[in-house]
């Protein structure tokens, strides 16, 4: 049987927030540890039968990059409903919820780049 692994490595600043993420995993493309701004990660927990997360994210993630990187997670996660439980009504409605994400970041952006 096939092993995979995925590490994530946070260095924390001296108020413990993250400074610095690096990630690496067994089946990725390139070697080695690479830096990234922000990382979610969801857990199912069969004994509670609640969802565990862990959202971090540097200093250097600007609010629109965060607010973009959420925009694609629930993009992704449309795509992932539909894909494993074949519910078109709940990946199209996460596809719709997206599509009006992206206008209010891009309004928002227009406004303030005035």
């Amino acid at each position: 049987m096939k092993k995979s692994e995925i590490n994530f490595q946070v260095e924390l600043d001296k108020d413990n927030l993250p400074k610095e993420i690096l990630w690496s995993a067994t089946d990725k493309e390139e070697e080695g540890a690479e830096s990234t701004r922000s990382i979610s990660v969801n857990v199912w927990d069969n004994l509670n039968q609640s969802t565990l997360r862990i959202d971090l994210w540097t200093n250097e993630m600007s609010v629109v990059e965060m607010k973009r990187f959420y925009i694609d997670i629930i993009g992704g996660m449309a795509q992932t409903i539909l894909n494993s439980t074949g519910d078109e009504f709940m990946s199209e409605e996460m596809k719709d919820l997206c599509d009006r994400l992206v206008r209010h970041v891009n309004e928002e952006n227009s406004r303030n780049n005035r």
